[in-house]
């Protein structure tokens, strides 16, 4: 199972370095202005309804479901469960897809208020919206396609699928020069990648012999994947909700809010989607499949063990971002169009997201010790309850502190998120954090103290190392102090784990 863990890390991390290249030409290009503002809010509406009915709701109640099936029934009954459900999603995102087109200036208007007096601004967000809201469609059936290949053991396709968005956003604004601005070059570069992805899992699950075609769906065989979605979307909803409510009290900020925060959560959401994610995308089939069979031991400790190695590589992330934010913002971004006062402004944010890192990226590997016993509802009703607090938090803090109050409340609602998750698991023994857990922890937590002395000590010699290199003085300071804490994180790792009888490769076996 770690094997697939780390597969579908590595191709995601490689996703994400193609995405941070396709960040970094929409900088250049778009910097953080009007522009940049209006396609960031385009993409919210596709984006959040994608996580919502997309891999968050989908996955919880649909791989439960088909892993059971094929557990207990076989391939062919599986075969027919998982056509009904693509019909009915088909049907659905159809109808989605239409309502939005037909009301675009109602649902901007709700999702960037701040906008009302800018109509330039707001014309421009509408028209981007409409371009790229195809895009959900092509991801919801990418859900279902990728959960199929998911409960089947292959990771790696669904994985490397997303690098076909950022390549095709990328190719798409190096000739922006044939539409009205980069932005409607984005938008259009956004909508064809999902097609492309979409189109990549579908010749995937025709190679294994799943998702073949339309079924008729019948109410008995789609019931408990209902029963189950329902809880799961209203959960999927909470942190979709906090983000419209960063979008709408970001709108109300002069031009370049929402680019910070936009910018500043593309490099927060790095190392949660190369291993936060990918650690519930492995973890959850993984522990229906034991669960289902009766392994609950096996189940147990295969989450101990993900949750372990998802700590000991988030952590160095959580300490850049939280003592080096503004240099890694400038030496990312601050180019073309993109300034300094922007990188701090980005930076800013992206400490106060840093703050909540950990528990984000824990999230789904605890919320799989229901998931993975067919109980959405849990996590439900933790998520509303964590969602109540974080708009609470944002509403306090974004008077005193802008976009920086909307990032810190995030964190905490995250952390009480992951609180209650892990504390009522523990209570109701779904959960067993076991010697390997507590020695790989007291490992991550040595090594990051000695990283924080390497970013806090070292930051002044890259800097003066950057100054050689004229403009890419802060691109060049990142990367030597990048080199130097991993070596120095590696190594106490490493050494503190072999010293407590901790053998990384029993880890991987999840022995």
């Amino acid at each position: 199972m770690i094997r697939s863990l780390l597969s579908v890390g590595g191709f995601t991390l490689l996703s994400r370095i193609t995405g941070f290249l396709s960040l970094a030409m929409q900088s250049a290009i778009m910097g953080a202005g009007a522009i940049s503002d209006a396609f960031f809010i385009a993409q919210r509406l596709p984006n959040s309804f994608r996580s919502i009915f997309g891999e968050g709701a989908f996955n919880a109640a649909f791989i439960p479901c088909y892993a059971k099936s094929l557990t207990q029934e076989g391939d062919e009954p599986a075969e027919e469960f998982a056509g009904e459900v693509y019909t009915l999603l088909l049907a659905s995102q159809i109808v989605l897809l239409l309502l939005v087109w037909l009301l675009t200036p109602q649902f901007v208007s709700l999702l960037a208020p701040g906008l009302g007096d800018r109509p330039e601004k707001f014309a421009l967000a509408v028209n981007l919206t409409r371009i790229t809201f195809p895009y959900l469609l092509f991801m919801t059936l990418f859900a279902l396609h990728m959960g199929a290949l998911n409960a089947h053991g292959r990771f790696a396709l669904p994985a490397f699928a997303p690098n076909l968005m950022n390549l095709t956003v990328m190719a798409a604004l190096a000739v922006s020069f044939l539409f009205p601005n980069a932005g409607y070059a984005a938008s259009w570069g956004v909508t064809i990648s999902g097609a492309l992805e979409l189109g990549l899992l579908m010749w995937g699950a025709r190679q294994i012999g799943v998702l073949r075609g339309l079924r008729k769906p019948h109410w008995p065989r789609v019931r408990e994947f209902f029963i189950m979605l329902g809880p799961a979307v209203i959960g999927s909803a909470s942190p979709q909700i906090a983000v419209f409510a960063d979008t709408i009290l970001s709108s109300m900020l002069a031009d370049g809010g929402v680019s910070a925060i936009s910018y500043a959560e593309r490099l927060y959401q790095l190392p949660v989607g190369v291993i936060g994610i990918a650690a519930g995308t492995v973890l959850l089939p993984e522990m229906s499949r034991r669960v289902s069979a009766g392994d609950v031991a096996g189940a147990h400790r295969a989450q101990s063990n993900t949750m372990a190695l998802t700590i000991a590589l988030a952590a160095p992330f959580f300490v850049a971002f939280d003592t080096i934010p503004e240099l890694i913002v400038a030496g990312l971004f601050m180019r073309g169009k993109f300034t300094a006062a922007d990188a701090i402004a980005a930076g800013d944010v992206l400490a106060a997201y840093g703050a909540g890192l950990m528990a984000l990226v824990l999230i789904a590997s605890a919320r799989a010790s229901f998931q993975s016993r067919g109980d959405t509802s849990t996590p439900m009703k933790i998520a509303l309850s964590a969602l109540a607090v974080n708009v609470a938090m944002k509403v306090i803090l974004f008077r005193p502190l802008g976009a920086v109050g909307l990032a810190t409340a995030t964190s905490i609602g995250l952390w009480i998120n992951l609180g209650a998750l892990v504390a009522i698991a523990i209570e109701r023994e779904l959960i067993d954090f076991d010697g390997v857990f507590a020695k790989s922890v007291g490992a991550t937590l040595l090594a990051c103290m000695l990283l924080t002395l390497v970013a806090m000590f070292g930051r002044a010699p890259a800097l003066a190392l950057g100054l050689h290199f004229g403009s890419q003085a802060n691109l060049v300071a990142l990367i030597a102090l990048g080199a130097a804490g991993a070596v120095v994180y590696g190594a106490t790792l490493v050494g503190v784990l072999h010293l407590a009888g901790v053998r990384l490769g029993g880890l991987r076996r999840g022995r």
